[in-house]
């Protein structure tokens, strides 16, 4: 079974995530930040990812800490629950239109972190949510999950509708890599026979 569940806590946060790679995309996002609740919930029902993510933190601060962490929870348990990566595609992509806005992600689970963003929002705010915390909740998600991931926002004027589909592109990618592929399902996508 390829699940996972993470338990984080530093001076600034208390981070709990819960994942069922091979599930059906329920999601319970309860990190007091009601936007990227909304955006965890679009994560785990694009990618057919079960999520439960529980986070507290320093919200009388800012939303920074909360969300950069819940990335970094997220990735360590993508990446405990993937184990040694038999059998997955390995590499996904998706270009996502959503109204205004068209954000391709690709990505490659290769145990090689990098954050490609070329992603620019028109607001600094979606609501009391601070766009720029959407690139950190992605830098913490890639570094810790060990992914190779390019961002790039294609066209787009509605602040709200580039977070979304990003989110969304993201989560369609990641569907994409962490299948079994029915040809290879014994062996290791890489001819280094490690990931």
């Amino acid at each position: 079974m390829r699940r996972a569940k993470i338990k984080r806590t530093t001076r600034e946060t208390s981070i709990s995530v819960e994942i069922d790679i091979d599930g059906t995309g329920r999601c319970q996002a309860d990190s007091g930040i009601g936007f990227f609740d909304h955006m965890i919930e679009q994560l785990a029902h694009h990618s057919l990812i079960d999520i439960a993510v529980l986070a507290k933190g320093d919200l009388h601060i800012d939303d920074h800490h909360c969300t950069e962490d819940v990335g970094i929870v997220l990735g360590d348990a993508i990446s405990q629950a993937l184990g040694s990566k038999h059998g997955i595609r390995r590499y996904g992509f998706w270009i996502l239109p959503m109204d205004d806005a068209r954000v391709d992600v690709s990505l490659d689970l290769s145990g090689r972190p990098f954050l490609n963003w070329n992603v620019e929002f028109p607001a600094e705010k979606i609501g009391s949510f601070d766009t720029d915390l959407v690139r950190e909740f992605f830098q913490g998600f890639a570094v810790r999950g060990g992914i190779t991931m390019h961002v790039d926002l294609r066209c787009g004027f509605n602040s709200h509708h580039i977070a979304e589909a990003t989110f969304k592109s993201a989560a369609r990618a990641l569907r994409m890599a962490v299948e079994t592929d029915p040809r290879a399902s014994e062996t290791i996508p890489s001819t280094k026979d490690l990931l």
